[in-house]
């Protein structure tokens, strides 16, 4: 087979969500595949490290696509005209968008219909063009490929697709994710904490992830904490966040909330691994990788009783209301004064991670890509 896929996520040291999924899943389907041919779409000079073996063929199409109006560009008429050129047997695009104007079959990753649930949490052109093109993609696509079974009932209600249509392929998390010992724990927290315990949030500065609600949790943490405990935030803003802002400068404790900006992996796996607890509180998530991420590193979760997050987290994290700041905080306190629970926590969680691993992702996407 020849599969054209889109490739345009996979940017060196820029890889967020989506494009680990992208970059996890084809480097195990080309190097296990070698029979089929694979052809990357990039949408700007790529880095030699994505192309993973001598079955990808490269291309770089323009224009590049950050824009509502330039992913209609690349989209209804640059990828049609590879896809004319180099007829492909399928069209393979991991982070869901589609070629409306192209008749060689298709298969679609969405990832979560966030932008659905959240509209305002959305710049509204590209708001805009997923509320009208994403239901449009649904239908024309072959099959689609989700994340969790939230996913898949969501994808079902919101777009009535029926859902012998969508395949179930959990997310994984990357093997440096491991625990690791009370030595490098301490030189990480040296490094960011002062050399004091911490919790942890990873991902996204953006509304949706309900930061301003932590932030209130975690201020309210420290009238009782005598440990100085601080709050690492890791992740690079998306977009300016007033209410966030405003938040933060209220804080009693804000000498106790570090930002440490986007890490490498490498460097993030160590500073998850050193953490009291990942507070991952979010109002919505598809999946939420950095759950099993926590999980693998033998850290207790703290995460929302919302979407996808309980199905992910099984009965292995303290679950909480995200609206509540009460409930945030209560949480908090638990794992920081019962060091039993933490244990069980920490035992259930890598019990929970068994379940979830690129492996497993890339095999199921075969599957239904190549089957």
């Amino acid at each position: 087979m020849k599969i054209a896929v889109n490739t345009r996520l996979l940017l060196k040291n820029k890889l967020e969500g989506i494009g680990w999924f992208t970059y996890e899943v084809l480097k195990r389907l080309t190097h296990n595949n070698p029979l089929h041919e694979f052809v990357f779409i990039f949408d700007r000079p790529f880095d030699d490290e994505f192309i993973f073996s001598k079955n990808v063929t490269p291309l770089v199409v323009g224009p590049q696509a950050r824009h509502a109006f330039l992913f209609y560009q690349w989209f209804e008429r640059s990828i049609p005209r590879v896809l004319k050129e180099h007829k492909p047997d399928v069209f393979f695009s991991p982070d869901g968008y589609l070629s409306l104007k192209s008749d060689v079959p298709q298969i679609q990753v969405i990832h979560d219909l966030a932008f659905e649930h959240y509209p305002n949490q959305v710049p509204f052109f590209a708001r805009k063009h997923y509320q009208y093109y994403f239901p449009k993609y649904a239908k024309k696509a072959r099959h689609i490929l989700t994340v969790s079974e939230y996913s898949k009932r969501d994808i079902v209600e919101k777009y009535g697709v029926n859902s012998n249509k969508i395949s179930v392929v959990y997310n994984g998390a990357s093997e440096l994710y491991c625990s690791v010992e009370d030595n490098v724990k301490q030189v990480v927290r040296n490094k960011y904490a002062k050399g004091n315990p911490y919790f942890i949030y990873v991902g996204s500065i953006n509304s949706r992830k309900n930061l301003g609600r932590l932030l209130q949790a975690f201020d309210e943490f420290c009238l009782s904490d005598k440990k100085n405990t601080q709050l690492l935030i890791v992740g690079d803003k998306m977009w300016n966040d007033t209410k966030f802002d405003m938040v933060y400068q209220s804080l009693k404790n804000q000498n106790r909330v570090v930002f440490t900006g986007r890490l490498e992996q490498q460097e993030l796996a160590k500073v998850l691994a050193s953490a009291l607890a990942l507070t991952y509180v979010s109002l919505f998530e598809g999946f939420g990788i950095p759950i099993v991420e926590a999980m693998k590193c033998s850290v207790p979760v703290i995460t929302s009783n919302t979407s996808s997050m309980p199905e992910v987290a099984g009965d292995a994290a303290l679950i909480v209301d995200p609206i509540s700041v009460d409930s945030i905080k209560r949480a908090m306190i638990r794992i920081n004064e019962d060091e039993l629970m933490r244990s069980s926590l920490i035992e259930k969680g890598r019990n929970q991670a068994l379940q979830f691993s690129w492996d497993k992702t890339a095999e199921g996407v075969g599957r239904v890509l190549l089957g």
